[in-house]
């Protein structure tokens, strides 16, 4: 049974799904972090470690912390996937009514994410605007170019569509069917579906740990046929008005 498809008894308020690529060393604070963030919210919660084929023993982190917190589920892949999969598994197995996403490398505040919160009962989704970037010189430019190019073909207005701290409303994943690469185009994606997309400002903060897995080339070149396939879809989408149904 799809995790869409829980009876309301085994819902929870708000899932945090969170992809783990080599990322031990954040993995303590990431946790201390979150719990502090959302424990005065008063909610039902969880959140969704989803290790996607580490070789530098997050895996056995993570199920040292679980034995400590019962909040936090582990995922685990047989070997490195991508992203969006990691993503897409937390999306299936998430209980949430609200689904959270974020980066584990805590360059995403979970400070922020009552941010968000505030504003999903007014928009289907939420997304986080790195209003200011604390990166080397070289990936701010990557970004502001891929931001650029893939807001210009899509027709798009997100300022930052590469912040995975984002929020969406449950019913937001029902419907959509994701590829790799596609987590790039989650508020394009929300849109064509009908649904209501907004941004706020969040902080970004410099690693402290770990290393980057993305630059210039597989943050933009190898995105640009995703975009492309976005463009298509936004162009071929099907529309249109009923006036009369007797």
């Amino acid at each position: 049974m799809s995790s869409l498809e829980l009876t309301k008894s085994k819902t929870l308020d708000i899932s945090i799904v969170i992809p783990v690529y080599n990322e031990r060393e954040n993995l303590i604070l990431l946790d201390k972090k979150i719990t502090k963030s959302i424990k005065p919210l008063n909610k039902k919660y969880e959140v969704i470690l989803v290790d996607d084929g580490s070789i530098d023993g997050s895996v056995d982190l993570i199920r040292k912390l679980k034995n400590e917190n019962p909040c936090l589920r582990l995922i685990r892949f047989d070997r490195n996937y991508g992203q969006t999969a990691a993503f897409s598994a937390g999306f299936s197995k998430a209980r949430g009514n609200i689904i959270v996403t974020m980066d584990a490398d805590l360059q995403n505040d979970p400070a922020d994410i009552p941010l968000l919160l505030e504003k999903i009962n007014e928009y289907d989704v939420v997304c986080g605007w790195r209003y200011k970037r604390n990166d080397p010189w070289v990936k701010k430019l990557s970004s502001r170019i891929a931001n650029a190019v893939r807001n210009t073909l899509s027709e798009e207005s997100i300022a930052d569509t590469g912040c995975s701290l984002k929020a969406f409303r449950r019913k937001c994943f029902q419907n959509i069917k994701l590829y790799n690469g596609m987590h790039r185009f989650f508020p394009t994606l929300m849109k064509m579906e009908g649904f209501s997309v907004t941004q706020v400002k969040v902080g970004h903060y410099p690693r402290v740990h770990g290393y980057s897995k993305y630059n210039i080339s597989n943050r933009l070149f190898a995105s640009f046929k995703d975009l492309l396939a976005i463009r298509w879809m936004k162009k071929r989408q099907i529309k249109y008005d009923i006036i009369e149904e007797d």
